[in-house]
């Protein structure tokens, strides 16, 4: 171990909009690493409401409010520290929540999602804050083949969807772009 090496988990944010790359960043960080090194952390895990919810209550999972921002500080806080944490699991495929999970630190945290440096008590916990901006039609481009491959959403279901969260991500994701160390584009 490098003299210089702190004796604590390296933390590796990687933030931006959906479907702009974030999980596969991740999933190649730590396979680079090695994945007996990493625990990657997603913050969309810690929504408040599962996809029915948000739809009956006319509220997207950017918005700041319909996720649990406390909660996370005190899990990034934790792992920071070397402490296991209680995580909650969001299914993407379904929308629904799953059982959680103990989740042990490792050298690296990778945490990544929507809103990991929505407050400074987040971003103080990070050594590297990254935040992935590609072009809006690649995203949109990504977007779309995603959620109707992994995500059960038709094609106009996916275009609907954006159309409904167009001013959630200038108000609560991109501003984040911001605090990032690096921004790639």
């Amino acid at each position: 171990m490098p003299m210089n090496r702190v004796e604590r988990p390296i933390i590796l944010g990687i933030v931006g909009d959906s479907a702009a790359g974030k999980t596969t960043l991740a999933a190649g960080v730590a396979e680079i690493l090695g994945k007996d090194q990493v625990v990657t952390v997603c913050t969309d895990d810690y929504h408040k409401y599962d996809r029915a919810q948000r739809a009956e209550n006319g509220t997207s999972a950017l918005d700041l409010k319909c996720n649990y921002l406390d909660i996370i500080e005190n899990d990034l806080n934790s792992l920071r520290n070397g402490k296991a944490i209680i995580k909650p699991i969001y299914s993407h495929h379904d929308g629904t929540f799953q059982p959680a999970k103990y989740v042990e630190p490792k050298p690296y945290i990778v945490v990544e999602g929507l809103l990991g440096y929505s407050t400074r008590v987040m971003r103080n916990n990070y050594d590297v804050k990254i935040y992935l901006d590609p072009e809006e039609a690649l995203r949109v481009r990504w977007k779309v083949i995603r959620d109707t491959t992994k995500r059960g959403y038709s094609e106009e279901q996916v275009l609907a969807s954006l159309e409904k969260r167009k001013d959630d991500s200038p108000a609560f994701i991109q501003p984040q772009r911001t605090f990032a160390d690096m921004v790639i584009q």
